[in-house]
Parts: C-alpha cells; structure tokens; sequence
C-alpha cells in the first residue's frame, strides 16, 4: 500500500457515518418484504442486489425495481436510504456498492434484507468520494476476502464498519470526487444519448415497417402476421439468415487470447466490451466463429437477461461469443441493419419464446429460427439502412468515447484515492488523453 500524504487519515468507516440513529444498517429480517407485498409503481422502490453492481459508473440501477407501499415502507425506517447514502451488499455478490445521489429517480429507497445502508457524516466525507473508495480495487477485493459463509457469499455490518480507508481534508474529496464524477457524468451522458439516438431508429423503423405511414390501403395484403404491403414476404428467421448459431463454451486466460461477449455485454440494445473476458484459442479453436460486423446477438438464457438483442456496429479485434449467446447474421439477401433493427423491435417477443424450469430457461437455436419476420423489398431495406447508419455511427463514436472514458477513470480512481497522485496531475493526464 501507498503511503498517505501527511495531511490525509487512515480511518474505520464507522467513524464516517452520520450521528443519527440507524446510520448503518441492514435491511427488514427475514419475510417482512418479499413477493407477497409488491405492488406496482407507485410505491416505495426496494433496492436488492440486481439494483447494485460492480461496474463504478453504474450507481444505482432502475432496472426490475419492486415497490412495497408507503405504509409499509414507513415501517423500516431504519432500513431507509436517501439522497448521500450508500448500499451495499450483505449477501450475495459481495462487493457490490451503490449511491443514491442526483441520478436517482426517487427520493428514498429501502433496502432489502439482503443489503445494508450507510449514512455518511457530511462534514466529515463526501459521499460520491465515499462511493469512489469503496469501488476501488484495494477496497472491493478486501470486502471480497473477507467473505462467510460458502454457498451464498456474506459480508456483515460488523465486517463494513471495520474497513479502513483513506481519507484526506473534505475539500480534497470533494476534488477528486469531482475529477472522476466528470468522467462518469460524461459516460451517463452518451448513455442517454445513446438511448435516444437508438429511440429514432425504432421510431423510423416502426413507422415505415409496422405502421406503414403513407402506404394506401389498396396495397395491403392478409398475411400470418397482420396486414403487409404487396409484394412483402413473411419468412422464419432462419430463412432470413445465413447464420444462426449459439457460441463456444470459453477456455478462459487472464492475458491476451480473444475477446469473449457473455450476456452482460448485451444491455439496451447495444454490445459493451466492458464485462467481455478472453479465450485461449490455442485450447479451443475458433475457426469460423468469428463475429463479423453487423451480426445480430441474442441473450439466450437465464431469466431477466433472455431475448435481449445488440447489433455488432464496428469490430477493432477479433471477438466471439460464450455459449449463452446466440448469433444471427443476414443472409444476402436481406440488409443487416435492417434485419438487426426489425430483431430489436420484437425483443419482447423474444424475451417470451425460452423454455425451461424457473431460473433455466433457455431460448433454442432451433426456436429462434422459427421466429417470423417481416421482408420487404431490398431496395426499401437499404433506404432504411442509409436513414438509420448515421445514427448507429453516432452511437459506435460515443460508446468508444465512453471505453476511452471509463478506461481512464479506472487508472486514476485507486491513485488519486491512496494519494498516489494529486488533482492537479489528474486534470493533465485527462486533458492529454482526451
């Protein structure tokens, strides 16, 4: 470990919280919230251990939030975490932080009982820098280290308390909060307009394919999936591909190999090689089973990531996909990017074709290839492809800023947090790199 600068503390993360009652706590015990006390939106949100993640830039998911009533909520106050709080994770993936802080949809949340709450003394530490430290290599893979249990990894409020971190003058932490927080901002930012970008080419593809603005009625046919223009055709997927095929079961290294997209690369429509890890190619061979640009991948088991679909815009390296990924290409006939965005529109369908047992299911190479698609001519096929490309370019430009971004907070999180270096050398090497 570095040492610290003169003026910074080595200090137990009890000493951080707020002096209130409760400022560290876990959830409700036992069945006190559970499926039986949902209730849709409105509500009070639940924070559970899918709502947290490892990944720094993600503070706080909204993804498959539950909700309890307000009353109810009202009854585990002590469980309740607000704007400059943190969330950790007691059971499970341990390791997990998350902050509720502006980009949070809600003004309180409750943790469920497999989490625990932290509420920060705001003159003593500043809360993003707090989520900073906990995020960072030295503190995660010691929480990692310091697992009970075997079967379900645990991690308890004693063991919390007793971490020990760095911690320099407030108006230090609020610099490097702010240093790294503008990194993140920034990714958040592409994000969104990635989101809205990815928006317009549903809308235009909805627009000319499903609701068919500006074709005349007297050019409508009957057909398996509703009315279609003449001279359209309804095909199975594996008809409209020259491809379709799951992935390789990965020989897994640390170093060098080929880059491998797994389902959590696969998110909003889009493919991130954030959480890709690398094959060994030289114990498994990966002939033929190279992705190529504008292949279509699809989730293809587990439940809540099943039937998500990306499309495969730009390739720097060779890449692949494990076996839980399914991968479609466009046979020649039929346009890739219109192919990939018709997929993208009917995700929910997809989402509801896997098979199997609670937490098994499966979505089938064989029923993926029975799905029906719509194929119009190849000339309006290509219109759309030349209205959407500029976009999905936009897109691929913003997601390698954000690669770029993210790499470089994660080189300077765990230095400017030991002390290793300061802002003012922070600020220089972003300035240079960006």
């Amino acid at each position: 470990m570095v040492d610290i600068p003169d003026d910074w503390e080595r200090v137990r993360t009890e000493t951080l919280a707020a002096d209130e009652p409760h400022a560290m706590a876990t959830g409700p015990f036992g069945s006190s919230i559970g499926s039986a006390t949902f209730i849709p939106e409105p509500g009070v949100p639940v924070v559970r251990g899918s709502n947290l993640s490892e990944d720094v830039g993600q503070r706080l998911s909204h993804d498959k939030l539950v909700f309890i009533p307000g009353p109810l909520a009202d009854k585990f106050r002590r469980s309740e975490a607000r704007d400059g709080d943190l969330i950790f994770t007691c059971w499970g993936t341990i390791g997990q932080v998350g902050l509720v802080d502006k980009r949070a949809r809600y003004p309180r949340y409750i943790v469920s009982n497999k989490q625990m709450k932290l509420s920060v003394n705001t003159g003593r530490v500043d809360s993003l820098f707090l989520y900073y430290c906990f995020s960072s290599p030295e503190v995660s893979g010691s929480i990692r280290s310091q697992k009970i249990g075997s079967s379900v990894p645990g991690f308890n409020l004693g063991q919390l308390k007793a971490i020990e971190l760095n911690l320099p003058p407030i108006d230090e932490q609020r610099r490097i909060a702010a240093v790294l927080g503008a990194l993140d901002d920034k990714i958040e930012l592409n994000r969104k307009m990635n989101r809205t970008l990815e928006e317009m080419a549903q809308a235009i593809f909805k627009s000319w394919f499903i609701d068919f603005d500006g074709v005349d009625a007297s050019e409508m046919v009957d057909s398996e999936l509703g009315p279609i223009p003449k001279g359209w055709k309804i095909a199975e997927l594996e008809k409209a591909s020259s491809y379709l095929r799951r992935g390789i079961s990965p020989k897994y290294t640390e170093e060098g190999g080929v880059a491998v997209i797994n389902q959590k690369c696969i998110r909003e429509c889009r493919v991130s090689l954030e959480k890709a890890r690398r094959h060994d190619p030289a114990k498994r061979k990966i002939d033929g089973r190279e992705l190529q640009v504008g292949d279509v991948l699809v989730n293809s088991t587990g439940v809540g990531t099943l039937g998500r679909v990306a499309q495969l815009d730009s390739l720097d390296e060779p890449l692949i996909c494990d076996s839980h990924v399914t991968v479609v290409r466009a046979a020649p006939e039929v346009d890739a990017l219109f192919l990939g965005a018709q997929l993208m529109h009917l995700q929910p369908v997809i989402e509801g074709m896997g098979h199997g047992s609670t937490g098994q299911t499966e979505l089938s190479r064989k029923n993926l290839g029975t799905l029906r698609v719509r194929l119009p001519g190849r000339e309006l096929q290509d219109s759309f492809a030349d209205t959407v490309r500029p976009l999905r370019a936009k897109m691929s430009a913003n997601e390698q800023q954000s690669e770029t971004l993210a790499q470089l907070r994660d080189t300077l999180l765990p230095k400017l947090i030991s002390g290793e270096i300061r802002v003012p050398a922070a600020e220089k090497t972003i300035e240079a790199t960006l």
